[in-house]
């Protein structure tokens, strides 16, 4: 028999998106979030994409990459390069997006077969050459336009962005929580265990880091189709960065963490901007603190699921 996946758990998070989709558009509709504002929210939705998707990796499998903006190239200039072949239309981007997973799927087997094997610094090395392999393969090609970039028509609004953001939180949360995510956690927790116990530890680590990749190549999509121009320096080793920071600031292993963790550095930035000469200094002085007094990042491994809230509120009815 068919177990039913529609529980109150469930509707509360559909409710949730549902309410979220509307209020954002309302906002935007009597000019509170202004055309200023809708690039921040864009850039936000990216990053949590970005995020959510690293985490998977480092937070959820244990596996310390530093190659993610290399994969999110690839889904730019794959979506870039399609774009303008086809004159610049919305059908374009999902070709490009498509391409861009293939692609990033092939390199990450690639990458994560022989890389994965390594831990620790050995396997950030790896990556880290990696994506800087990937970045300089396209600042080379003529088809790429090299290190001048491409300029392209902006294609998408927040509301698909929004649906994209909505499906990677989806995959990264179902992964998570079925048996080769549970998998994965336990590689995390102690990998020679595991391996005692039968787990295919290094079928588990690809598996997550691919799908981490083609999230990450879905961000660059999305990226390509929202900003104007990209250039193979949007996708150097300085982005790969910024991404852990988010995930390392919001807690490892949080998917939770990183939406709140997007979320205010994204606000942090835009509020810094009028502080252009000193904004690195502050920005840098408060990951710093963060650091020192909350170590495990804003929310630890902390997960919000409406799962516990409903457990406490019939704990309180059945007390009451």
């Amino acid at each position: 028999m068919a177990k039913n996946r529609f529980t109150k758990t469930n509707f509360l998070w559909l409710l949730l998106i549902i309410v979220s989709y509307f209020l954002i558009n309302l906002l935007i509709n009597i000019g509170i979030i202004n055309k200023v504002y809708q690039t921040v929210m864009l850039t936000i939705g990216i990053n949590i994409i970005l995020a959510i998707s690293l985490n998977l990796i480092i937070g959820i499998t244990g596996q310390f990459s530093l190659g993610h903006a290399g994969f999110m190239s690839i889904g730019a200039y794959s979506t870039g390069v399609i774009v303008k072949q086809m004159g610049g239309n919305l059908s374009s981007v999902f070709i490009g997006m498509a391409v861009g997973i293939l692609l990033s799927s092939i390199v990450a087997l690639i990458v994560a077969i022989p890389t994965l094997r390594l831990k620790g610094d050995y396997l950030a090395i790896a990556t880290l050459g990696f994506g800087e392999i990937i970045r300089i393969v396209i600042q080379n090609m003529k088809i790429t336009n090299g290190a001048a970039g491409l300029v392209l028509p902006k294609l998408l609004d927040w509301k698909l962005v929004f649906l994209f953001l909505v499906i990677s939180t989806f995959i990264v949360v179902a992964f998570t929580n079925s048996a080769p995510g549970r998998a994965c956690i336990s590689v995390r927790e102690d990998e020679i265990a595991s391996e005692t116990m039968g787990i295919n530890t290094t079928k588990y680590k690809i598996m997550a880091f691919v799908i981490g990749a083609i999230l990450a190549s879905i961000a660059g999509t999305l990226y390509a189709s929202s900003f104007y121009v990209i250039k193979p320096d949007n996708f150097s080793f300085n982005k790969s960065i910024d991404i852990l920071v988010i995930v390392v600031f919001g807690g490892m292993g949080s998917y939770t963490g990183s939406f709140v963790s997007a979320l205010l550095i994204g606000i942090l930035n835009t509020s810094l901007q009028s502080f252009a000469d000193i904004r690195t200094i502050i920005y840098g002085a408060l990951l710093v603190m963060i650091m020192i007094f909350r170590p495990q990042g804003i929310l630890g491994n902390y997960e919000f699921k409406f799962s516990n809230l409903l457990k406490r509120f019939n704990k309180k009815e059945a007390r009451s």
